[in-house]
């Protein structure tokens, strides 16, 4: 009797053991394909985006308990992080394959299933803006991928025999400097006599181009402060402007002093120390120059004629809407006392 629960808990064990097992195995650590995968961050702020808007509106809103009973009640436990579903398109040259950009699904969680006719008609309407760009595979999101996922894998094969997994992983983990992205491929490995799709991970790199490269720079600089307007958020890095420029002044001025303790032999002299004061002195603009007074003045110059142009201009737009009132009024007096218009 005292040997029964062992075994049970020895079978139970040994299951779980060949269940991992299991499923490592379908999961292969790198390809074998030898494709060149090209990621654009379109595609990431994409994704985040279509994650991020879906887990906030899945959430109820915050209600706050009338205080009345015998206790508080406890929260309800936050609900599972939700999965988004999409496609991702772009080119494929030989075996460099570029994601450049994806578009959201619809997804049937109890099939396990895509909306096939909002597939094909969204489909169609990339390929009238976006000619050359075809069906890559499809993206989700979560920590790993799902045995679910092989089913609406096989799904796209229809479109694309060859289709990529990009797999966004929405979990923060500081410690962790790569980004949380993962792209899979496909590959039939028998496993128990058997063949068998599996998913096998694939190396990739970032491509930008020059609109992309500059939206990141923007989104990462200019970051909104409590939803404040364009007017708060220059002003804040004006602000960081003058604090780095008078930072620089009280710099300047400290070495300042000391070269003119040094000069009166209040401090004694020091090569090295010259030296690296002289090549900090290079660096800085010389702004006593006659060339820098010429292009400041001009600059200055345009600045304030295109100042008094935009001046004039709003000037002689509000004369306009002036006489347009006038003529209006003259026109109604005209209709009834026969007057003629003002202009």
């Amino acid at each position: 009797k005292k040997k029964r629960p062992s075994l049970y808990r020895e079978s139970v064990r040994s299951k779980r053991v060949c269940a991992k097992v299991k499923r490592r195995e379908r999961m292969a650590t790198s390809s074998s394909s030898g494709l060149t995968f090209k990621l654009h961050p379109l595609v990431i702020v994409n994704i985040s985006d279509h994650y991020t808007r879906v887990k906030s509106q899945s959430q109820p809103p915050h209600t706050v308990g009338n205080g009345g009973g015998d206790g508080a009640t406890s929260p309800p436990p936050p609900p599972p992080s939700p999965r988004v579903f999409g496609c991702v398109i772009g080119i494929q040259r030989g075996r460099t394959v570029e994601i450049f950009n994806s578009f959201e699904l619809l997804y049937d969680p109890s099939t396990h299933s895509l909306d096939r006719s909002f597939l094909e008609k969204k489909q169609e309407l990339y390929k009238k803006v976006f000619p050359h760009f075809y069906i890559l595979g499809w993206y989700s999101t979560g920590s790993d991928a799902q045995e679910s996922d092989m089913h609406i894998h096989k799904a796209l094969m229809d479109i694309n025999e060859s289709p990529v997994y990009v797999l966004l992983n929405p979990s923060i983990n500081h410690a962790q400097k790569d980004l949380p992205m993962t792209i899979y491929e496909s590959e039939l490995h028998v496993i128990d006599g058997i063949p068998q799709l599996i998913f096998v991970r694939s190396s990739y790199t970032i491509e930008t181009v020059e609109a992309e490269r500059i939206s990141v720079d923007h989104v990462a600089h200019l970051k909104p402060s409590d939803g404040g307007s364009a007017a708060t958020q220059l002003a804040a890095h004006l602000t960081g402007i003058h604090s780095a420029i008078k930072m620089l002044n009280s710099r300047i001025r400290v070495l300042h002093h000391y070269l003119l303790a040094m000069q009166k032999g209040d401090i004694p002299c020091e090569n090295s120390l010259l030296r690296q004061v002289s090549s900090l002195l290079r660096r800085l603009p010389a702004i006593e120059s006659e060339k820098f007074q010429d292009d400041f003045l001009m600059e200055y110059n345009d600045t304030l004629l295109i100042t008094y142009l935009a001046m004039f201009t709003n000037c002689s737009s509000t004369m306009n809407e002036l006489v347009d009132k006038f003529n209006t009024a003259y026109e109604r007096h005209s209709r009834r006392g026969g007057r003629t218009a003002f202009i």
